[in-house]
């Protein structure tokens, strides 16, 4: 049976680091580096997962690539005198995956764009690269597509500051259901709140 090439290209993708692969990504790492940190590009680089996630190569629709930086980050420091152990500056991790922060960067770069979907492209020591799939609600190219006008809808604006992506939910823990989930939704915070 003959295989597809989306077939090959998912296969490649899963060992990004090893041969001729390895060398091209090492390349590109150095070219991104000088790179601002939201970029437009022509078309997307890994084809096979962009199409799983919604990409069609129409007009209304553009892919963008995000750096963010790796790591956790720093708290501002307290007035009060304390131990320096005490601070509290480092050692805090975001509650947000680096994958939603790219897609809120993507967002706020493009604000008359939704986020419709995202995946990983690469990383060195100090960045993770996105690519970000963007479309535009108001297109007519999008309003007549019957797979992606439901993003259209007013409910669906501002979708990722508010958790709704692929990648907002999963960091929201809604990936679960059922039985030990009882305390995600609505939302965790939600949950605190109730019976006081």
């Amino acid at each position: 049976m003959a295989l597809g090439l989306y077939h090959y290209l998912a296969k490649a993708w899963k060992r990004p680091y090893d041969g001729e692969m390895g060398i091209l990504l090492k390349r590109r790492l150095s070219q991104w580096r000088r790179e601002p940190t939201v970029v437009r590009v022509e078309k997307p680089l890994r084809l096979d997962r962009a199409r799983a996630l919604g990409y069609k190569a129409k007009q209304g629709i553009i892919v963008v690539r995000v750096r963010v930086k790796k790591g956790g980050r720093k708290r501002p420091r307290p007035k009060g005198g304390r131990v320096p152990s005490k601070m509290g500056q480092l050692s805090y991790t975001p509650k947000k995956s680096l994958r939603w922060i790219a897609e809120e960067k993507a967002a706020r770069k493009y604000p008359n764009l939704e986020v419709l979907n995202s995946y990983w492209v690469g990383e060195d020591g100090q960045y993770k690269y996105f690519e970000v799939i963007l479309v535009d609600p108001h297109h007519p190219a999008i309003k007549s597509d019957k797979e992606l006008n439901w993003i259209c809808s007013n409910k669906h604006r501002g979708r990722v500051f508010r958790g709704l992506t692929s990648a907002g939910k999963k960091s929201r823990g809604l990936r679960n259901k059922g039985k030990g989930a009882e305390k995600i939704r609505p939302s965790i915070r939600a949950h605190g709140r109730r019976g006081k």
